[in-house]
């Protein structure tokens, strides 16, 4: 399935998503969140389980699927949405309020988006803007490559449901298991470390510069930030900057309204890029770490097969002592610095990046929330002391000991 055909269903029937073959982190799953649909992905053999017209419940944060289920299941399920409900009306009492500490950390709180979709749960969950959109989901749900109006015409739509809220645009980043449907597509041995990101729309500049001349023409008197992705050196990001200018100046040179302002980033998500900081630093307007994707890396763990999933955690030492000299150099060169990734939705995840320096944070909008009420009950000094006792321990995880501090000091989770 592609997400085309999601996007056909009738969304007041479908409540549910279960995938046989595919991870809950594929670019499906990624509509369905938006949709506000349950997934479950690489569910083996569920499709020789399930009869049509079987009752079944598909419980999305937990990762189970229930068929058949007992009059007993049903009951607990049913508790189990009313306190999701209460819990719900809580994050909206405070959704208004700015993300800030009780020690008087101010924190960003964004979101991570992709389609028009989207931006009704950035204004419902009260978050400050979008810190990525992904530019290529768009592009993955039609049957050909969009045009420059095409493109510059669903920006346009963007900012202006925005209402003035900051927006980042990720540029096109297709490759490994974000396939579009109407290219010719290589099988690869290792497609998530191949052909893929930047890579491509650096080999194939007219893609890029298509999509850059939508971007500038779509903010013309208003901010634009964007942001280039899977950069791995120094000329890479000043390859794609040289394009980005040159396109500045042909729409400059053909009398189009230029945008107001420009802010330019890239992704961290290659370890590589870890050694060349000082350079990048020089030339970005901010940094976003793909946590995702850098992890991956760094462990060379395959975050979708199964039997690595649980393997390696983003609260390990060697982690977060490289967050924290990220967050310190960019503290230094006065660059903006956020991420974007699962850890930065997980409150315990959050808790941490907060006392590490990390001032914004991106997320899908339903972790909005509860984040938030995670920070309002938190001394980022406070953590940040507890942290850096424990960085240079030897543990495979600090999870257990960070849950535990979070719950001597009333800190939500």
């Amino acid at each position: 399935m592609g997400p085309a055909e999601l996007l056909d269903y009738d969304r007041a029937k479908l409540r549910g998503l279960v995938l046989e073959e595919g991870a809950a982190t594929n670019h499906v799953a990624i509509v369905a969140r938006a949709l506000d649909i349950p997934v479950l992905g690489k569910v083996s053999g569920v499709l020789d389980k399930i009869e049509p017209l079987d009752p079944v419940i598909v419980d999305g944060d937990r990762g189970q699927i229930f068929i058949r289920p007992g009059e007993d299941i049903k009951d607990a399920f049913k508790r189990s949405l009313l306190a999701h409900r209460e819990q719900l009306a809580k994050y909206a009492a405070s959704r208004d309020l700015p993300a800030v500490t009780l020690d008087g950390v101010e924190v960003s709180l964004n979101v991570n988006a992709g389609l028009l979709l989207d931006i009704e749960h950035v204004h419902a969950s009260g978050a400050d803007g979008i810190g990525l959109y992904r530019t290529e989901i768009p592009f993955m749900a039609r049957s050909s490559l969009p045009d420059v109006a095409a493109q510059a015409s669903l920006y346009t739509r963007v900012l202006d449901a925005m209402q003035g809220k900051p927006v980042v645009f990720r540029t096109l980043d297709v490759g490994g298991d974000k396939v579009l449907p109407y290219w010719n597509n290589e099988e690869e041995d290792n497609p998530m470390m191949g052909w893929r990101s930047v890579r491509i729309t650096l080999d194939r500049p007219m893609i890029l510069r298509q999509q850059l001349r939508a971007l500038i023409r779509s903010a013309a008197g208003r901010d634009l930030r964007l942001m280039f992705p899977m950069v791995a050196e120094v000329a890479e990001f000043d390859q794609a900057r040289a394009t980005l200018d040159l396109e500045m100046e042909r729409e400059r040179a053909r009398g189009g309204n230029l945008p107001q302002s420009l802010l330019v980033g890239t992704m961290l998500e290659v370890p590589a890029l870890l050694w060349q900081l000082p350079q990048i630093l020089s030339r970005v307007d901010f940094i976003s770490i793909g946590s995702n994707d850098l992890l991956q890396f760094l462990f060379a763990s395959d975050r979708g097969n199964p039997r690595l999933s649980d393997r390696y955690d983003t609260l390990s030492p060697p982690v977060l002592r490289l967050l924290r000299s990220v967050a310190e150099q960019c503290e230094e060169a006065k660059v903006p610095l956020s991420l974007c990734g699962e850890m930065a939705g997980e409150p315990l995840g959050a808790m941490v990046l907060v006392s590490l320096g990390f001032r914004r944070l991106s997320m899908s909008a339903h972790s909005i929330g509860p984040v938030k009420a995670m920070v309002l009950g938190m001394d980022a000094g406070q953590v940040r002391d507890y942290v850096l006792t424990q960085l240079d321990s030897a543990a495979h995880t600090l999870r257990p000991k960070l849950r535990g501090f979070a719950r001597d000091h009333g800190i939500q989770l």
